[in-house]
C-alpha cells in the first residue's frame, strides 16, 4: 500500500548545502520523497512510501531522514494540524457545511488543538468523527496516516514536558 505524508525539519546551521542534503537523503532511502527547501534552515519531505501500514511507512521515513541528517530536528509530521477548510476539502464538502456540522454538534465535534484565529484540529480526530457519522466516504488509509502523524507530533511535544510536571499534568488533562 502507498502512503502519502510530509515530514518537516529544522536544519542545523552548519548543514545548509541543500544539494548535499538531497544526495544524503537519497542514499539513506528517501528516494520516494520530493524535497522542498524553500525556507532557510528548513526542509520538507513529501513522501509517497510503499509499506504494509501507515505507521511503518512513517516510522521508516523518520529513521531514514535521521540517518541522512542526524542533526535535523522534526518540526511537524503531516497531515495532522488542519482548519475547517482543510477538513472540508478532504471530506468533499464545503467549509460552510463543516462549520454547520461543528455548530450543530458542539458536544460531539472533536475538540480543537488550538481555539482562535485560526482554530486548528488534529485531522484524524475529525476524520474519525465524520466516518462514524456514516454519511461521508473517508479513506481508511488517510485516517491511518493522520492517526500516525498525530502520534508522531504528540510524542515530539511530550518530550518537552518537564519530568516533575509529567505525572501531575497527565492526571489533570485526562
Amino acid at each position: 500500500m502507498e502512503y502519502v505524508f510530509t515530514l518537516k525539519y529544522q536544519l542545523a546551521d552548519d548543514d545548509c548545502d541543500h544539494e548535499q542534503i538531497v544526495e544524503r537523503l537519497f542514499e539513506a532511502g528517501c528516494d520516494d520523497a520530493t524535497v522542498g527547501v524553500g525556507q532557510p534552515g528548513r526542509i520538507a519531505l513529501a513522501f509517497r512510501r510503499e509499506s504494509p501500514d501507515a505507521w511503518s511507512a512513517i516510522h521508516t521515513a523518520l529513521h531514514d531522514v535521521k540517518r541522512a541528517i542526524a542533526s535535523a530536528r522534526l518540526v511537524e509530521a503531516g497531515p495532522d494540524f488542519v482548519g475547517l477548510t482543510d477538513v472540508a476539502d478532504v471530506a468533499g464538502v464545503s467549509r460552510q457545511n463543516m462549520r454547520k456540522l461543528m455548530l450543530a454538534h458542539p458536544s460531539q465535534f472533536p475538540l480543537p488543538v488550538h481555539e482562535g484565529n485560526p482554530t486548528v484540529w488534529h485531522l484524524s480526530d475529525v476524520l474519525v468523527w465524520l466516518a462514524n457519522r456514516g454519511a461521508y466516504s473517508i479513506s481508511s488509509d488517510l485516517i491511518d496516516v493522520a492517526k500516525s502523524t498525530k502520534q508522531v507530533n504528540l510524542a515530539k511535544e511530550a518530550r518537552e514536558i518537564e519530568p516533575k510536571f509529567n505525572r501531575q499534568l497527565l492526571a489533570l488533562v485526562a
